[in-house]
């Protein structure tokens, strides 16, 4: 079932901390735009599918990347492309808005999400994975 924007925003907002609506809006558009250039396929179609229309069409759409990055890499270029950002709040913006789409997956999906990119995603999900 898709989640509703207003939901979705929720939920990051809450994880995430954020004083308002529109800080969560932006950590999700950076984290999703990166997210989808490291799914493929119908994974990539199966999450957006579970997300609101707006950030499906974000992760469906997303920005180019010539491999897929290790977690620390990714984190790095989450904080990159958000004004004013650390590694540090970096890291509370991917995981307030992974674990949130993590949720809207639920656990087949996210099985398959995390067969799609490199080792230690799982935790930036909020979904550790047994050794």
């Amino acid at each position: 079932m898709t989640l509703r924007r207003e939901a979705f925003l929720d939920r990051v907002m809450e994880r995430g901390e954020y004083e308002s609506v529109q800080e969560a809006e932006r950590a999700a558009r950076v984290v999703l735009a990166l997210l989808g250039a490291h799914l493929v396929g119908g994974v990539r179609a199966e999450l957006a599918a579970r997300l609101p229309e707006a950030f499906a069409l974000i992760l469906l759409n997303p920005l180019q990347s010539a491999e897929p990055l290790p977690p620390e890499r990714f984190v790095r270029a989450t904080a990159a492309w958000i004004e004013g950002a650390t590694e540090a709040t970096a890291t509370w913006d991917v995981s307030a808005v992974l674990s949130t789409a993590a949720d809207a997956a639920g656990d087949h999906l996210m099985q398959q999400i995390l067969l799609q990119l490199p080792a230690g995603y799982d935790l930036l999900f909020g979904r550790p994975q047994p050794t």
